[in-house]
């Protein structure tokens, strides 16, 4: 049962409807999913989360389909049903097949298994990974 009413366009105030009316522009669509409508009941947190989710999930350095699975990554190690639904749908509208989300979700289960086992034996981080730089 959610905590908050959801925001429907009809009843959302100006500074509301802007940020929705941006959402469907950008993404091309004619509605406003459940989770922003129940961020409007905080307008300055769904402008900001807005804002954010533009910045980072446009285009850049890692294309738009790995930024969905990698969403779809953390919202399954995560336990969000509604982040791994909804960017599961991102990345099969990007083009991800059902063999690649069954291919990303070994890879989430393998992941969380040794994340877990490095963190139970707490093993020691190699030298050569700490001096490798970026680049």
């Amino acid at each position: 049962m959610p905590l908050v009413p959801l925001i429907e366009y009809d009843a959302a105030p100006p500074a509301v409807r802007a940020v929705y009316d941006d959402i469907m522009a950008t993404r091309k669509v004619d509605w406003v999913n459940n989770f922003w409508k129940a961020l409007a009941n905080d307008p300055p947190t769904l402008e900001r989360v807005w804002s954010s989710v533009k910045s980072v999930m446009a285009p850049g350095a890692i294309d738009s389909l790995t930024k969905e699975m990698v969403y779809v990554a953390v919202s399954v190690t995560n336990n969000c049903e509604y982040c791994i639904m909804s960017h599961t749908a991102g990345a099969q509208r990007n083009g991800m097949t059902k063999a690649m989300w069954s291919e990303l979700m070994a890879v989430v289960a393998l992941a969380n298994e040794t994340n877990r086992l490095a963190n139970g034996y707490r093993v020691e981080v190699d030298e050569r990974f700490r001096t490798q730089p970026l680049g």
